[in-house]
């Protein structure tokens, strides 16, 4: 674990993966995940080794492949977590599967390659929200003026006597114009100070698309599928239809209107496949459940067709998605597993081949639960703290309630089934089970969570041998 004074300055959440060193990259991780600083190690060098492949020369940059990683460890450890929190920091597409979902195509899973699929729709996504902050300001000035538009349309002028027919908007600097942008200047600050936001107006709005569901798991269909939602919404394209909105909810809908006509599609969709193919980060989780040689017919039949099918994508390929065919050589996939049963071992050697760093997280003590509980930003005392300020009740954790809540953790989890930190969260719903109910009606708005208290509310998991009777 990593000790106080080793950590470094925390670093900027806007900084660039160029600026972030090793170092760096576990201090960040050491604010959410406790412990485990050899994997943070790992991925802060597969991270680093990144951007230090974007230096290299073309030639070179393409036979450098990412160095994937089998994290082994009992669950509630952190392996989610650390993978979770290093593709947030490296502002990269990040998706998590469960290796057991997949088996031999046309069996009872999904097709592997709709992992690939799965995350450029998220990279889409992730480029989309960018684009949109980029044109944001543009977009509400936009809005601003079409809401204004509904809520005071421009005058007309009536023609001439002898002139066409229809209507005419009032020339530039007549009476009828000034006082036009006078009235609309007063609406634009009345506005922006929210005196509108009682106000109802009648807006346009496209329905939703045609449902359509996946017809099958099998390979190719969620494909099909994709293709037929394009095509469909060409041929029924959305209706409009009126809605009365509050003027905030108005100005949103417009905005969100505006900022789709400002954003290139097209970029966003290349810049998007670009970050899958270069930064994309896959976290294949329950690895250990699809290991092992099968000696006999069952159930269990396509684990090892679920390796087969997972090699072609983990050693590089071209997946096609809706966006255009998108290569997986560069992208990093980290597993996990428990391996209580199976080893590493009993994976196929071509995909062990293809996971060549291997790294044991340590199971959490007592000393580790502590920290849990207080250190990493959003800890769970921190949570409940703020829960119950919503009802003016003040709940204060002493160190000794702490170490009884942290001792009692790690109990259980010895004498059951040891499912790490999440255990906490059995636990301190347990203990504050009683205050989480009445604290709306209770009279004393000042609660202290000491040892003596942890012990009367867990006083039956103490006497109890089967401890997951009460607990789980």
């Amino acid at each position: 674990m990593t000790a106080a004074g080793d950590r470094v300055p925390q670093v900027s959440r806007q900084a660039g993966l160029d600026s972030l060193t090793p170092r760096q990259i576990v201090a960040e991780l050491d604010r959410y995940v406790i412990g485990q600083k050899d994997a943070k190690r790992m991925v802060a060098i597969a991270l680093r080794n990144r951007w230090r492949r974007q230096q290299l020369s073309p030639e070179l940059r393409d036979e450098v492949t990412p160095k994937n990683i089998i994290m082994i460890g009992p669950t509630g450890v952190g392996k989610t977590e650390i993978a979770r929190r290093l593709a947030k920091l490296a502002q990269a597409p990040f998706i998590k599967v469960e290796a057991s979902k997949f088996t031999e195509v046309g069996y009872v899973g999904r097709d592997v390659e709709s992992i690939i699929r799965d995350l450029t729709e998220q990279a889409v996504s992730l480029v989309k929200a960018t684009h949109q902050e980029q044109v944001q300001s543009k977009a509400e000035q936009a809005a601003e003026e079409r809401l204004l538009d509904l809520l005071l349309p421009p005058p007309t002028a009536k023609p001439a006597f002898g002139a066409s027919e229809g209507q005419e908007t009032p020339a530039a600097g007549s009476p009828a114009h000034e006082s036009y942008e006078a009235t609309r200047s007063k609406l634009r600050l009345q506005l922006r100070e929210g005196k509108l936001d009682h106000r109802s107006i009648e807006l346009e709005v496209k329905e939703r698309g045609l449902p359509i569901g996946v017809i099958s798991n099998a390979g190719g269909m969620e494909e099909l599928e994709s293709g037929l939602r394009d095509v469909l919404g060409g041929l029924f394209p959305g209706k409009k239809k009126k809605r009365i909105l509050k003027v905030p909810d108005a100005l949103k809908h417009l905005t969100q209107d505006e900022a789709q006509k400002l954003i290139d599609m097209d970029e966003v969709t290349r810049e998007a496949v670009t970050k899958v193919e270069q930064a994309g980060i896959v976290f294949l989780d329950e690895i250990d459940k699809i290991a092992g040689r099968e000696k006999f017919a069952g159930p269990d039949v396509s684990r090892e067709g679920v390796q087969r099918d997972l090699l072609p994508i983990v050693e590089g390929s071209t997946v096609n998605t809706k966006y255009g065919p998108v290569r997986t050589d560069h992208i990093l996939f980290i597993a996990a597993g428990a391996f209580h049963v199976a080893k590493p071992s009993d994976l196929i050697p071509e995909l062990q081949g293809r996971f060549p760093i291997r790294v044991e997280l340590e199971p959490l003590t007592k000393a580790d639960f502590i920290r849990i509980l207080t250190e990493p930003r959003g800890a769970l005392v921190t949570q409940y703290r703020a829960l119950l300020e919503t009802e003016g009740v003040a709940a204060e954790f002493t160190r000794e309630g702490l170490e009884e809540i942290a001792a009692t953790a790690a109990l259980v989890n010895e004498r059951t089934e040891n499912i790490g930190a999440r255990r906490l969260f059995t636990i301190m719903e347990r203990v504050l089970e009683l205050v989480l109910f009445e604290a709306p009606e209770l009279t004393e708005r000042r609660i202290l969570i000491d040892a003596q208290y942890v012990k009367d509310r867990l006083q039956d998991i103490a006497k109890a041998e089967d401890l997951s009777r009460f607990i789980l």
